[in-house]
């Protein structure tokens, strides 16, 4: 089932043969867009062994006792940067909460930055050594091949190829290690994410340790997607669905639990979600508003006005 998600090598892109293949690349990462809102990326270049690293001070935070975690919770600041415990945040319109615990690491910027008082200073757990080094550097690594794929997108909907640089060099991005626990209860109504669809421009998910992620396809299947360990799985957000007027759809997904021995073990994965710059205008794309395809959206909203928006709807607000 999987495989009728298209997945591609962004060497194509970053290091072509020729011009020819380049421009292919650019079509059918496009055309899987428009289809699916998901695609797998692999020939990113990301070593295992850095993802490993990562993971590894993950699991080691997220091991930590309960009082110590909670200790890293910035109350009222909306989960933006540290930790949520779990039960807290839960899928717009969902009436149970997700299964599931994370932290969140945030851009790095100076203290004078015009965008400090809506991205706060990341922490960072004495407890476990090396999470600062492995949880950073990852992020940088994302944030990078995140744009290489908006580059692509933007020339596809025939946008300069560095369109989304100068407006994501400072986005509000975030990494975010989950940890779904152990589920030792049968015929709960909780999953370990409920249906939704994501805030953001793109999300880059690397390595999730299980299977679970499922895709809602334009007929209504739901449609699993577990990537091979080298690929990682990109998919479109709302910010993005309203730029282009829905030519890149935001596409439903969701999270399983698995069945029977399965649902017994934990499930760790690694989303980064990457965002514009906080006073990004949101407004429909002229190139994307044809007769058959008419603005959504005739009025504009700033990338932060629209994520504490959305961010009321899941309850981090």
């Amino acid at each position: 089932m999987s495989a009728r998600i298209p997945t591609l090598d962004i060497r194509r892109f970053t290091d072509p043969v020729d011009d020819r293949d380049r421009a292919a690349f650019v079509a059918e990462l496009g055309a899987a867009y428009r289809e699916w809102g998901f695609a797998g990326i692999n020939g990113h270049g990301i070593a295992q062994a850095q993802i490993d690293g990562a993971y590894d001070v993950f699991k080691a935070f997220f091991a930590l006792p309960e009082a110590t975690k909670r200790q890293y919770h910035v109350p009222g600041g909306g989960g933006a940067r540290g930790y949520t415990a779990f039960g807290v945040e839960t899928a717009k319109g969902a009436k149970h909460f997700d299964l599931k615990e994370f932290w969140h690491i945030g851009r790095e910027i100076p203290d004078d930055s015009a965008y400090r008082d809506v991205m706060p200073p990341n922490l960072w757990p004495d407890e476990v050594p090396g999470f600062r080094e492995h949880g950073y550097g990852l992020y940088r690594t994302l944030d990078r091949l995140g744009a290489s794929v908006l580059s692509a997108l933007a020339l596809h909907i025939d946008l300069p190829e560095d369109y989304f640089a100068d407006k994501t060099d400072s986005g509000n991005s975030i990494l975010r290690p989950i940890h779904s626990p152990p589920i030792t209860a049968d015929d709960i109504p909780n999953v370990r994410a409920g249906a939704h669809e994501d805030i953001n421009l793109i999300t880059l998910l690397v390595g999730a340790s299980a299977a679970g992620l499922e895709v809602l396809s334009k007929k209504g299947e739901w449609v699993p997607f577990t990537s091979d360990a080298d690929t990682i799985v990109v998919n479109i957000g709302d910010m993005l669905q309203r730029l282009t007027n829905h030519v890149y759809p935001s596409t439903t997904h969701r999270v399983t639990n698995p069945p029977g021995d399965e649902a017994r073990k934990p499930r760790y994965s690694v989303p980064f979600f990457l965002h514009p710059n906080p006073d990004f205008l949101i407004d429909v794309l002229p190139s994307t508003v044809t007769a058959d395809n008419p603005s959504r959206y005739p009025e504009p909203i700033t990338a932060q006005g629209y994520l504490e928006e959305r961010l009321r709807e899941i309850k981090l607000r």
